[in-house]
């Protein structure tokens, strides 16, 4: 029976996961701005190192940590502005960055635990129009696997999580200045085969195969084939999808 944290669990993929780890029999503290078991605004150090007294309090320690919680967003280069980017930096990457922080000296000092940080397709994938979000995901991947090489020798373990798109309300909290990608996005949510419930089994399958990637999706798991072993023709297929994008934009 492991402890867990994990953030953004008020609803979609966090609320999904609260359900998939407590029926595999773990204590599990759900956490978010509201609507959760405990409050915790990613954003701040405070709410970080009161999650961690709560922890440590409470259970004497952490097994899992899950860095869940995110926003949606994006635009073309000419259209999304600084402050777009730097609310997802501030939330998509810093946060799992302060998580990370907060709880590496507790597994130092027991020499155990577990970071799995929820990034995206876009982390590993990146079409266009999605430069900010694309970008804040990417770091997302970069910082698990430096956690996880940084940690190896102390007992911990860092695994990334990246799916596709999925069935979430995400993006009906979808703020950004270019519309025509937040139409774009939507549809593919909207008509996704996958709910959160899908992902959250298959990231608890990925955690328990320890697995440093986790691919949760077929999607994901054919676009990143693609890449990685036919590069020309991802590059047009990204390219094909740039162009369908503006076309769609002057229509």
């Amino acid at each position: 029976m492991a402890r867990v944290l994990i953030t953004g669990a008020a609803g979609g993929l966090g609320r999904s996961l609260v359900d998939a780890f407590e029926a595999r029999g773990d204590d599990v503290v759900g956490t978010d701005l509201n609507g959760a078991e405990l409050t915790l605004d990613v954003t701040s150090e405070a709410d970080w190192a009161a999650a961690r007294d709560h922890v440590e309090q409470t259970w004497g320690g952490l097994d899992i940590l899950v860095n869940n919680a995110g926003i949606a967003g994006g635009g073309r280069l000419d259209h999304d502005t600084i402050e777009e980017w730097q609310r997802l930096v501030d939330i998509n990457l810093m946060g799992a960055v302060r998580g990370t922080k907060a709880f590496v000296p507790v597994f130092k000092a027991q020499g155990s635990g577990h970071i799995v940080n929820i990034a995206s397709l876009a982390g590993l994938v990146h079409p266009a129009g999605m430069g900010s979000y694309n970008a804040t995901k990417a770091a997302v991947v970069a910082l698990t696997e430096t956690t996880g090489h940084e940690l190896a020798g102390f007992g911990v373990r860092a695994s990334v999580v990246c799916p596709s798109y999925f069935r979430t309300g995400l993006v009906d909290h979808m703020q950004g200045s270019d519309r025509m990608v937040g139409q774009v996005i939507g549809r593919l949510v909207k008509d996704s085969p996958w709910g959160p419930d899908d992902i959250a089994r298959a990231v608890i399958e990925g955690i328990e195969r320890g697995d440093e990637l986790i691919l949760p999706d077929d999607a994901a798991r054919a676009a990143y084939k693609l890449k990685t072993t036919d590069r020309p023709a991802y590059d047009a297929t990204m390219r094909a999808q740039a162009r369908k994008l503006e076309e769609s934009a002057r229509d």
